[in-house]
């Protein structure tokens, strides 16, 4: 099977959402886009039964619903439906072999009332070797309020270790999408930089100074990859989850990483990756990278 984008359906508005984000990056990176709800309790498709007795009815009305939206909104797009008698973790960890995204519905801190969110969408975070993007309710319907379209894609970057799979996927995102590329650092200002009337600009210059070169060696092999990238880099002086959490208002994704290898083995999200994900308030991926 080709690469799809894959996102998963369970009826609420975040996973309708979900949808629409994976239909439009979809049409943009030229995949098929993949609908996927798994429910442990589907049951072999009969050959002919009335919907008032087809166990089905609801997973399958879930799933026809969506397409029939997003094939009218993305007439070239392939759409295909996949129902899945299994638990939905473990479809979408399978699913994600054969997938470039997957992609899932999300309401931050708010209430859970979603299958795919919190017991199913957090594991797969941590688990799958795949990126991972998470879409709040509302992204694409109309309303009279909806704010100026972003025009950016933001990425979170430590200045230590590998950061290839984070860095390809922001670039390679902004790339398809015709937008600028931000790369964020944050850096707590320490204790010592503290005076009584605010901070000592001496200390924090240097402190900032030291980072811009490492930030911009680190975006240099990229900004040649994809030279019609315009890639932008910027040091804030707060603490990593706030400066990530800042900069990603109002951006068209923000991109934060996720280490596959540590010594003690057990999936792991850290702080920025959490705080991304529960404050941000545009699509979050999460990139797996080593």
């Amino acid at each position: 099977m080709q690469p799809v984008i894959t996102v998963g359906l369970d009826g609420s508005p975040e996973s309708l959402a979900a949808a629409r984000w994976a239909a439009d990056e979809a049409d943009r990176r030229k995949l098929t886009l993949r609908l996927l709800h798994a429910w442990p309790l589907l049951v072999p498709e009969p050959a002919r039964v009335p919907s008032e007795v087809d166990q089905n009815y609801w997973a399958k009305r879930f799933v026809h619903t969506a397409r029939a939206e997003l094939e009218s909104s993305h007439p070239g797009l392939t759409i295909i439906g996949s129902l899945v008698a299994d638990d939905a973790r473990k479809a979408l960890l399978q699913a994600a072999s054969d997938s470039e995204l997957i992609v899932l519905g999300s309401r931050g801190l708010d209430s859970v009332g979603s299958y795919f969110l919190g017991d199913v969408s957090m594991p797969v975070v941590a688990r799958t070797e795949r990126p991972v993007v998470l879409v709040r309710t509302g992204y694409g319907t109309a309303q009279p309020t909806q704010p100026t379209p972003a025009n950016r894609v933001v990425v979170a970057l430590k200045l230590h270790g590998s950061s290839d799979e984070l860095l390809d996927f922001a670039f390679h995102t902004a790339a398809v999408r015709g937008v600028a590329l931000l790369a964020v650092h944050g850096r707590s200002v320490p204790l010592h930089a503290r005076v009584p009337w605010g901070v000592d600009h001496a200390v924090t210059e240097e402190m900032t100074g030291d980072a811009q070169q490492e930030l911009s060696k680190a975006l240099h092999r990229w900004r040649e990859k994809y030279p019609q990238v315009d890639a932008a880099h910027a040091i804030r002086l707060e603490t990593p989850a706030k400066a990530v959490v800042h900069a990603g208002e109002g951006a068209a994704l923000l991109v934060v990483g996720r280490r596959t290898h540590r010594h003690d083995m057990a999936p792991h999200l850290g702080h920025v990756t959490h705080a991304a994900i529960h404050h941000g308030r545009c699509p979050v991926a999460v990139v797996p990278h080593g």
